[in-house]
């Protein structure tokens, strides 16, 4: 007699043979739907150059550090003709992808990116009007010098009239070793973040990010994280340390329920929570 298969031997199977939804996904394209929102991006830093600068100029020169994908880049570039912008990433892989999957949908708009596999320290093509270091991508600096070094590149990679913006998260969750799901209701995925390990004598924090799938399958530590949790005012006294004249924050505001509106506004103080997300924006 055949013993009957158990699920996981279809699971098993499906895998085997590539059929399962996680075999199918794209780790970058989950990653932009779970995780980015390229449109509110490029509003909040065309709000804060203007806050800081005012209407009678706008900003044209963009660059984006650690840009992966770029996103950012070819939302940016699409705003205006006169739009232009660069991105860094040591990752030759995960920029083919930008270009094939960001940058070619955009047609012509997309010969004024230019993307580039070096170092976020090194030197760009002109001084930026932007530079943006998203998604905590500095904290893989875990060496107070090497954070400040890159802050005093980024000043001096900006124009006249430019701000540094950079984004922050912290309250009492954030030192914690744990996971959060959160489910992507318009892409069948569920979006599975983990505090995987944390040390309070170094503020070391490792941090991973797996997807699963409607049919059960799933993709394992699909990106992976080793960072120093830097503090708000840490990271404002590097700044100015390092020529940034002022730096302000920016929290996101909370509803009724306590849940994140994704608006940010202008806050010295925050607020004291389990979890906050803020925006740091320096200005030369």
């Amino acid at each position: 007699m055949i013993p009957e298969k158990t699920t996981l031997g279809r699971k098993s199977a499906r895998r085997a043979a590539g059929t399962d939804l996680a075999s199918k996904a794209n780790i970058h394209d989950l990653y932009q739907r779970a995780v980015q929102d390229g449109p509110s991006d490029v509003d909040f830093l065309e709000r804060v150059w203007h806050e800081v600068y005012g209407d009678r100029l706008d900003p044209v020169h963009f660059r984006e550090d650690f840009c992966g994908t770029a996103l950012l880049c070819a939302h940016w570039v699409t705003r205006s003709a006169e739009r232009t912008a660069e991105g860094f990433d040591i990752d030759q892989p995960t920029l083919d992808w930008g270009v094939e999957n960001n940058l070619v949908p955009i047609g012509d708009a997309a010969a004024r990116v230019n993307l580039q596999a070096r170092d976020a320290r090194e030197s760009g093509d002109r001084p930026a009007d932007i530079l943006c270091a998203q998604n905590f991508s500095y904290q893989l600096f875990q060496q107070r010098r090497e954070l400040a070094d890159y802050f005093r590149k980024t000043r001096q990679n900006l124009s006249e009239t430019g701000i540094l913006v950079l984004d922050a998260f912290g309250g009492t969750e954030a030192v914690e070793e744990l996971k959060e799901e959160r489910e992507i209701e318009d892409g069948g995925f569920t979006y599975v973040w983990e505090q995987k390990t944390y040390h309070p004598a170094t503020n070391r924090l490792r941090c991973r990010i797996h997807f699963e799938f409607e049919d059960g399958s799933r993709i394992k530590n699909a990106f992976r994280y080793d960072w120093r949790l830097y503090s708000i005012p840490e990271l404002r006294d590097i700044l100015l340390e390092v020529g940034y004249r002022e730096v302000r924050t920016y929290f996101e505001e909370f509803d009724e329920d306590g849940d994140g509106t994704g608006h940010f506004a202008r806050d010295e103080k925050g607020e004291a929570c389990e979890g906050w997300l803020a925006y740091i924006v320096a200005v030369p």
